[in-house]
């Protein structure tokens, strides 16, 4: 039986916009800038990372039909982003997170794998779902996806696209000794697909991925959502940063996963992170609570639980006792273009409530104390030893590492933490792959298209 220790996989993301990201702080940088994104990925690569995540946002977030204040920065696009990453990287691989309800199969099948050939087999694709007319209306399909059909678009949208990145077999091109072109088979490319969302046929106009084909990412929290992930992707993205909730997902999502037919470490589970450290535990824990203490204003407590009561709370004190009224999950979305993760508005209530009279917490400090994204406060060894620790006792297969500070944040995790990550033995001293599947320990899938 192996003693040998997992190895931590490590993704950095860049915040964006939300109230996690300190836009005030005086060393921080744009969030739209080149040079931003540049040097996280560059930071994250000296740092022997995984890959690089961009979330996605298609609408600018409103509370009560408003914009919100933050969100005016607004979100360039994905693929033009990470393109012009994959000029400045080697190794790192490139995750972008891009819907499946808004996007064609034929159109998010070419982009990835271009993706994936300008970087030598370093593209992930994060599938996510939506179904709110809010959304929709900047793509002309506002509500026209019942909430019910979300996942079934998604995944005829992921079996389509694998099918068109598959639709290149092996040896398709070959080299014309004679004059130097390359030529291909005549059904090089071929498809057709069609499902209850799509009717589709054609040729393919990309070669088959460097690594097989793009990595698929995915996050599922709901029990459709876990058997969607579990089924399709090669990595899910858990909302649980603290055991042993986080190691109940992980071998629930890992189950569903051999029922699907799959390897259970074919699957990677690698949920979000923020960090702070400090030269010792107690100035770590000072710096941590003065940094939530400036993220979660009194406005901004305001507006997440508006999200979960879905009322107007603006009446409210922050520093005064949490709403005395119930949620109200009929009325129309008060806050419109944010990810509602609370699966009961009730029971979330409830437990607000009860940690809220249990700590002795004011509106704002209950938020700030139960909506944070696990952050991971200590000494840098305290650090390392945390992140070890959660692997190894399978709360997950590694975190995907954010900070407060754009764009220079992550240069400190690097630094002092990944050194001891690597004296553990638990974190590549240099790069082995040459793909993002060889990096993460995945392998090349076999091809969907029967060979004829």
């Amino acid at each position: 039986m192996s003693t040998s220790k997992k190895q931590v996989i490590l993704g950095a993301y860049l915040g964006g916009v939300n109230h996690h990201t300190a836009w005030w702080h005086p060393e921080a940088g744009s969030q739209i800038d080149f040079d931003s994104f540049e040097h996280t990925a560059r930071t994250a690569e000296r740092g022997k990372f995984d890959f690089f995540f961009l979330a996605e946002g298609l609408a600018l977030r409103e509370r009560a039909g408003q914009v919100f204040d933050q969100d005016i920065i607004g979100r360039p696009d994905t693929f033009t982003v990470l393109a012009s990453l994959a000029a400045v990287t080697e190794h790192l691989g490139l995750a972008g997170t891009i819907n499946a309800t808004f996007n064609e199969p034929y159109e998010l099948a070419r982009q990835f794998a271009t993706l994936d050939q300008l970087s030598d087999g370093r593209a992930a694709w994060n599938v996510v779902t939506s179904f709110d007319e809010f959304t929709g209306r900047n793509f002309r399909r506002g509500g026209f996806l019942p909430h019910s059909e979300r996942y079934v678009r998604a995944e005829e949208a992921v079996e389509a696209v694998r099918q068109l990145w598959d639709s290149w077999q092996e040896g398709d091109i070959v080299a014309d000794r004679g004059s130097g072109k390359f030529l291909s088979r005549p059904d090089a490319g071929s498809f057709a697909y069609r499902g209850s969302q799509f009717d589709i046929s054609g040729r393919f106009t990309v070669p088959r991925s460097p690594q097989g084909r793009p990595v698929l990412l995915q996050a599922g929290v709901s029990p459709q959502g876990r058997d969607f992930a579990a089924a399709n992707a090669d990595a899910i993205f858990s909302p649980y940063g603290s055991l042993p909730e986080a190691a109940e997902y992980y071998q629930d999502v890992k189950a569903r996963a051999v029922a699907a037919g799959r390897r259970p470490e074919d699957l990677k589970i690698l949920p979000s992170a923020s960090f702070v450290v400090g030269d010792s535990e107690a100035e770590a824990r000072e710096k941590y609570l003065a940094i939530r203490d400036e993220q979660v204003t009194g406005q901004t407590a305001l507006i997440l639980l508006e999200q979960l009561w879905n009322r107007d709370l603006s009446g409210y004190d922050p520093e005064g006792p949490l709403p005395d009224i119930d949620p109200d999950p009929e009325a129309p979305p008060f806050i419109q273009g944010r990810a509602f993760i609370h699966q009961d508005r009730f029971e979330t209530a409830r437990k607000l409530r009860a940690v809220s009279e249990a700590k002795k917490l004011t509106l704002r400090e209950t938020v700030a104390d139960q909506f944070e994204r696990g952050p991971i406060v200590g000494t840098a060894a305290q650090v390392a030893e945390k992140i070890d620790t959660f692997v190894q006792s399978d709360g997950s297969d590694g975190f995907i590492i954010g900070s407060h500070l754009v764009p220079t944040g992550l240069d400190e995790f690097v630094d002092k933490v990944v050194p001891l990550l690597q004296d553990r033995g638990v974190l590549r001293a240099d790069y082995t792959g040459s793909t993002l599947r060889d990096n993460l320990g995945l392998p090349i899938p076999a091809n969907s298209v029967a060979v004829g």
